[in-house]
């Protein structure tokens, strides 16, 4: 069994990489640039960019199966190079934004080129992560020990990475998953401060929540960069996932937690889904180093 990682380096990638050289798989890990890339010894690093889908032909060559990263644009050419190539099964990283139809142009058409290849699929559905709480809160609490935000108490059930890793690398090695779209979420309906006080508890250290107002929020991510920059409309209800412009105050109305429980990890694992605390803690080192 040979396994083709796109996206290899990714947030979630790297982790499922790990999963399947512990199982024993061979892997090709593909990277835009190799010689940035650190893995395991085991690991075979190649080149290639999901942008340009005739790089990955070299990369595809002796390959069952394949992680596939969602790029729109090129997945119909991507997944035709990988079944002419010979590849059995595909996994995809998807969102769980599919699922409540808010996603229709980024990973819904890697899903439908998937599934229209006639391979073997399987869908990996995250909803949000619990990492963007590192990209979005870290610097001010690395900085001032402090989180700025303007929706306290609402509420989500945030994943820990490691669980959507155990799914998608689950889907790769064991047979059962074929024609399934697995919709990941958190154990727990979580308010935002009550995550600023599992990440106060998980690093030792006092947390101050000030909270400012959706347009106050919007300003410093934008000064903030990165991740909070790329998403500072979104983020503060004034765009939508489409990026239609939206009215903050929907946001703030919305009680999420008319939805229920939702659907995690332990329906493929067997194992309770992590926690924000446990998430908090693996991560304590990132938000304390300053």
């Amino acid at each position: 069994m040979r396994t083709l990682m796109t996206g290899a380096t990714g947030n979630v990638g790297r982790l499922v990489v790990d999963r399947l050289v512990r199982a024993g798989v061979t892997v090709r890990a593909l990277t835009r640039d190799p010689a940035r890339a650190r893995f395991a010894q085991d690991v075979e690093v190649v080149a290639g960019d999901l942008a340009h889908p005739e790089s990955l032909v070299p990369a595809l060559k002796g390959v069952d199966r394949m992680y596939l990263f969602p790029h729109a644009a090129t997945a119909p050419q991507v997944v035709a190079l990988a079944r002419d190539a010979g590849v059995r099964r595909i996994v995809v990283l998807s969102s769980g934004a599919v699922t409540t139809g808010y996603d229709t142009d980024f990973h819904l058409p890697v899903e439908r080129a998937v599934e229209s290849s006639g391979l073997e699929w399987t869908h990996v559905r995250p909803g949000e992560f619990m990492l963007n709480k590192l990209w979005l809160w870290g610097p001010s609490i690395r900085a001032e020990r402090v989180v700025r935000e303007p929706l306290p108490d609402a509420a989500w059930y945030p994943v820990h990475e490691q669980d959507i890793a155990d799914v998608a690398a689950a889907a790769l090695i064991e047979d059962g998953h074929h024609g399934t779209a697995y919709t990941l979420n958190g154990p727990e309906l979580i308010t935002r401060r009550a995550q600023v006080a599992a990440i106060a508890a998980a690093i030792g250290a006092e947390i101050r929540l000030e909270v400012v107002t959706p347009a106050q929020a919007r300003e410093l991510y934008l000064a903030q960069g990165g991740f909070a920059a790329e998403n500072a409309d979104f983020l503060t209800g004034f765009r939508d996932y489409s990026g239609a412009e939206a009215d903050p105050s929907v946001k703030e109305e919305f009680d999420l937690a008319m939805l229920g429980p939702m659907s995690t990890a332990e329906e493929v694992t067997g194992r309770p889904a992590r926690t924000f605390a446990e998430w908090a803690h693996d991560h304590a080192r990132d938000f304390s180093a300053l």
